[in-house]
């Protein structure tokens, strides 16, 4: 059980939660965002006291029960559910002994019929396993990769050119922290894969900042971001892009779009007809 980790996360979660989103009043000026300790005790069935040892970390080993009650209290995802039962040395079984490679064809189907919009398929090491026409003339042809350069962590971390290793993203830090964090997940999720800890080695040798980031335990999952990639032909795109999680296969779906009509969408549109004709950047 990691004591210290687990109060963090609890916080942060906490925080993360306004008395609206679980149907409960504001009430009174609150001194700090989200709900407060005895609202989440009291939302998960377990004590007051028992919770706030664990936000300070002087609680002893939470049970199943109580982990489901605060995952629940705190409206944790899937993703977010699954390294709260790691910090307190709960270990979630998967169903996989190895991150799901293979895409359904439903989910297929899906990203082909999404012909306004870039979207990719994602494991939770990042690692990109699908991707519609738009997804490649936005950020790159996957399809010219080798399997392991296909990873946006890695992709993020170890490009030999800083310029180009986030896709020309204007403020790469918070989708960075969501892609580490499925890849925390994915550690707890696979404890005995051979390839993720080789991954995990890997970038821990190659990217000091990687990690720093590793070792402070951050963990945050942004499941919808506004992103401005600077592509090399069109110039700066302002996108949306929403995470859905494809059940029972442990993979997200990843989805940037454009307001239509605006200056994006019409970059979009743009990008349907370059991205095959491989046009030059203008000068």
């Amino acid at each position: 059980m990691d004591k210290l980790g687990l109060a963090n996360f609890l916080r942060g979660a906490r925080e993360r939660v306004s008395p609206a989103d679980v149907g409960l009043p504001e009430g009174r000026r609150r001194r700090t965002p989200g709900l407060r300790r005895e609202e989440v005790a009291q939302l998960a069935y377990i004590s007051v006291d028992h919770y706030t040892r664990l936000e300070q970390a002087r609680g002893r080993h939470p049970s199943r029960r109580v982990l489901d009650g605060i995952a629940r209290a705190l409206r944790l995802s899937d993703q977010e559910r699954a390294h709260l039962f790691h910090l307190a040395g709960e270990r979630e079984e998967s169903r996989f002994a190895e991150p799901v490679r293979e895409v359904r064809p439903s989910t297929l189907n899906l990203l082909n019929r999404l012909t306004d919009a870039a979207a990719i398929v994602v494991d939770d090491t990042c690692g990109v396993l699908a991707w519609n026409p738009l997804a490649a003339a936005l950020f790159e042809d996957f399809s010219a990769l080798a399997g392991q350069e296909r990873n946006v962590i890695r992709r993020y971390f170890l490009h030999p050119d800083p310029e180009r290793r986030h896709y020309g993203m204007g403020s790469p830090e918070r989708f960075v922290v969501t892609a580490v964090s499925y890849l925390r997940v994915a550690v707890t999720r696979y404890p005995d894969s051979r390839e993720l800890k080789s991954l995990v080695e890997e970038l821990l040798a190659g990217s000091e900042e990687f990690a720093r980031l590793w070792n402070s335990q951050r963990f945050h999952i942004e499941r919808h971001l506004r992103q401005t990639v600077r592509h090399p032909r069109v110039g700066p795109i302002e996108l949306d892009f929403d995470v859905l999680t494809v059940p029972d296969q442990e993979q997200q779906v990843v989805i940037f779009t454009a307001e239509p009509g605006s200056p994006a969408y019409e970059s979009l549109q743009f990008l349907k007809v370059i991205g095959a004709e491989q046009v030059p950047a203008e000068a």
